[in-house]
């Protein structure tokens, strides 16, 4: 991508109806754009991002036997009713709209109930099991009060996964692989080492105690005691002896901390089975419901806390592989003539190599302003050619999260990434 050809611009002020830094940074930067209280576009760079998110969540997903498909976002309320989650008293933030010949829809906020009742027409026997079933998709919620940036919207990407099998035994062991996915997925975002599995209450999707995880941040909406040993915590909503029994931690072990939460897994017994009919019949020829459990994150919530947690005083730090670009190549234009073409020959021939590149060819934009954008945007590796490096046949290297910078010779640039 060529900075010129960007339709979007930098900001040099933070917008004034924004407050959390995740928004700030990701406005100024040319990230996103908010359209209303809650409702963010995301932008060429900030739909790079979120790609690559969806991107190591799906080989994730995968890898644990993970099958994709793509639900409606409309909804027949019959079916929720039948699970009670239809009535606004238990689930507060539905969208519902009127259809124009008579009736009543609601706008997806999650997608336990319409996979049931499909299931119901594939899943018979105990050979259909067991089934893991994901998506990414867009996610409605009437929240009352929409902040924190893109961490808590009302309009949303959710990856949303859901698992189907045959007994408690074989959900546990599926629900610990899923528990492990979600690891390397924070690991591979880059939050891993400030993520803890947390203890949580199941809210209006289940009774008794799910898992969260929570990643340390002074934005945090939610208070977790953390044990560092153990990389274990409980939420503070259900911070009692019962639930540090369970985790197996002692109070004199935690501390108090304030936490964003970016995935969360639940336990949802038989109760959607057997509310809607999904039964199968096993091998002694009885029929059973079958026992589910549900695995989300919002992938603008992990963005979110990625700004969060890897920012500094001029801008983001993006994680490499979440990163928009590899590199960010910077020319400063008073070259001699014989050296005009060479950003762009750099450019093409680091494209060439596989690496992701941005390439700052704009005419007219000072050293300084390219160099305050480049630390804005966050790209890992930043590279700088110039009159005085190409004299020495080299380019200047820097890494976003470092404060030096190394010579390197033209011809190794393509190693140089972080």
């Amino acid at each position: 991508m060529k900075f010129s050809e960007l339709f979007t611009k930098t900001l040099r002020e933070d917008p004034a109806d924004e407050v959390a830094i995740n928004a700030k940074l990701l406005a100024r930067a040319g990230f996103i754009y908010k359209e209303m209280a809650g409702v963010y576009a995301y932008l060429p760079l900030g739909l790079r991002v979120l790609k690559k998110i969806e991107g190591i969540i799906r080989e994730e997903m995968n890898a644990i036997g993970g099958q994709e498909v793509l639900l409606t976002t409309l909804q027949d309320p019959e079916i929720w009713k039948k699970t009670g989650r239809w009535d606004d008293a238990v689930v507060d933030n539905w969208f519902k709209t009127k259809l124009a010949g008579g009736g009543e829809v609601g706008i997806a906020n999650t997608h336990e109930e319409p996979l049931v009742r499909l299931l119901t027409h594939y899943v018979s026997s105990y050979k259909d099991l067991p089934l893991a079933l994901y998506q990414f998709q867009t996610k409605f919620r009437n929240e009352l009060r929409a902040k924190s940036g893109i961490m808590r919207v009302r309009e949303f990407i959710m990856k949303d996964l859901y698992s189907f099998n045959r007994s408690e035994e074989e959900f546990k062991e599926f629900y610990e692989q899923c528990v492990g996915a979600y690891e390397k997925i924070f690991d591979r975002a880059g939050i891993g080492p400030i993520t803890y599995r947390t203890i949580a209450a199941g809210g209006s999707f289940t009774t008794g105690f799910t898992d969260e995880f929570q990643t340390l941040s002074s934005a945090g909406e939610d208070i977790i005691y953390i044990d560092e040993r153990k990389k274990r915590a409980i939420n503070k909503e259900v911070y009692n002896d019962e639930a540090i029994a369970r985790a197996g931690l002692k109070k004199s072990d935690l501390r108090e901390e304030k936490a964003i939460e970016v995935g969360n897994i639940f336990p949802l017994g038989v109760r959607y089975a057997e509310a809607l009919g999904l039964l199968y019949t096993n091998e002694q020829g009885e029929r059973k419901p079958a026992v589910m459990g549900s695995y989300g994150i919002g992938l603008g919530r992990l963005m979110g806390t990625i700004v969060e947690t890897h920012h500094d005083e001029k801008g983001i730090m993006w994680p490499e592989e979440v990163a928009p670009f590899q590199m960010h190549v910077i020319e400063i234009r008073n070259q001699k003539i014989e050296n005009r073409n060479v950003g762009e020959k750099i450019y093409q021939e680091l494209t060439d190599a596989g690496i992701e590149v941005l390439y700052d060819d704009r005419e007219e934009i000072s050293a300084g302003e390219k160099f305050a954008d480049a630390d804005l945007i966050g790209v890992p590796t930043r590279v700088v050619i110039s009159e005085k490096t190409l004299a020495q046949n080299a380019a200047e290297v820097k890494q976003r999260s470092q404060a030096k910078a190394t010579l390197v010779p033209l011809e190794k640039l393509r190693y140089a990434t972080k």
